[in-house]
């Protein structure tokens, strides 16, 4: 038996994508690395990761040049070198992808965060990246706000492959499961093909975590009844939601209304879990990995917990264990004056503007070194 722990989670149904793109890893030969000994089977990129691999590293000075000295302006730059890095990406993917008819061994890449509450903007934006990459194995990314809601619509009945971002809640999970839903239907109807199209809905974690933790702290300090329920639920809440999730996964893609689209080759929306690296340091490094291991899910890792989890993970199948438990933690929040779906709303704004701020600093540092480089604004 293989004693990699990022290899036997497969045993279990789940993929590992790593939550992280830079040219050096592409160029160096680590990505195929990563692929053929740890079994990584995708990756994602996004605002924050793009400004970190290319204003924060002279990786890319060469390519910017050629591009600046060609009367490029710093947005046609960042798109040329972020399509190039996805493509590369996707070609080291493709005979995984090939081998699993299309099953797994994707590349993310997310339409500009400034279109997050723009239906249109974001449809035509992730029909231009679809063509520029022109990959069968990439995501387009699409922020599961209310405006987004339609347009993942559209775009998976139009046969555009969708990964839902900065999704939170879990009334909104259900809204981007229908929407999926929804896309095949409309392009059924219209008698296209959907056994290719491929959605995957990314659920935030420790952002969960990071937001409500304080405010349950606070009740716990101040005594009285709520203070040993609020202890309770320190660090909690996130996992509860994501079992809650995947509850209602299992119910959607469980019944007749997906069991028709099945007998048209149809996949489900598999379950992402986003955003478990653990960033209190008194949680354990691979909290938010081992109590969500379960069928048709996905866990994209930053690359610390990634070496974490082959370093000392203990894979088991354990996101249907502790459902009723995770459902009192849920049922506990009212009681203690805390507003999930009020929370949730919150990190989807925050988690915008946080995708907004680097992708423009990357644009200014673009702009700053194309004027180095060509002397001209």
């Amino acid at each position: 038996m293989n004693r990699n722990p990022l290899l036997r989670l497969r045993s279990y149904g789940q993929s590992v994508w790593l939550d992280a793109l830079n040219r050096p890893l592409l160029a160096s030969g680590e990505l195929r690395r990563l692929i053929a000994e740890d079994g990584l089977a995708g990756m994602t990129s996004n605002p924050a990761i793009f400004e970190k691999a290319i204003a924060g590293s002279h990786d890319y000075d060469e390519a910017i040049r050629t591009l600046a000295l060609g009367g490029k302006p710093a947005g046609e730059i960042y798109r040329a070198l972020a399509v190039e890095d996805i493509r590369l990406a996707a070609d080291q993917f493709r005979p995984l992808h090939d081998a699993l008819e299309g099953r797994d061994g994707f590349v993310s890449l997310e339409v500009s965060p400034r279109l997050a509450r723009d239906t249109q903007g974001s449809v035509a934006e992730a029909r231009a990246l679809w063509r520029a990459v022109d990959r069968p194995n990439i995501f387009i990314k699409i922020p599961a706000t209310r405006e987004g809601l339609p347009a993942i619509r559209q775009l998976i009945s139009e046969g555009i492959n969708v990964n839902i971002t900065l999704l939170f809640g879990l009334p909104r999970y259900r809204q981007v499961a229908e929407a999926y839903l929804a896309g095949l239907e409309e392009r059924l109807s219209r008698g296209e093909a959907v056994d290719r199209v491929a959605s995957v809905a990314s659920f935030f974690l420790s952002r969960i975590d990071v937001l409500l933790d304080p405010l349950l702290e606070k009740k716990r300090a101040a005594g009285g009844p709520q203070a040993e329920r609020a202890a309770e639920l320190l660090g909690e809440v996130a996992i509860a939601s994501a079992k809650a999730a995947y509850a209602i996964f299992s119910q959607l893609f469980g019944s007749p209304r997906f069991k028709d689209l099945l007998l048209k080759s149809a996949r489900v929306q598999r379950l992402l879990w986003a955003s478990t690296g653990t960033k209190n340091p008194a949680y354990s490094d691979v909290k938010y990995v081992e109590p969500l291991i379960g069928p048709q899910t996905i866990n994209t890792l930053p690359l610390e917990t990634f070496r974490a989890y082959r370093d000392h993970g203990k894979p088991a199948a354990r996101l249907t264990d502790g459902l009723d438990a995770a459902e009192r933690v849920l049922r506990t929040l009212p009681e203690l004056g805390i507003d999930l779906d009020e929370a949730t709303q919150r990190l989807e704004d925050e988690g915008i503007q946080k995708f907004v701020k680097p992708f423009d600093l990357l644009l200014d540092r673009l702009a700053e070194r194309r004027t180095a480089l060509t002397g001209s604004e």
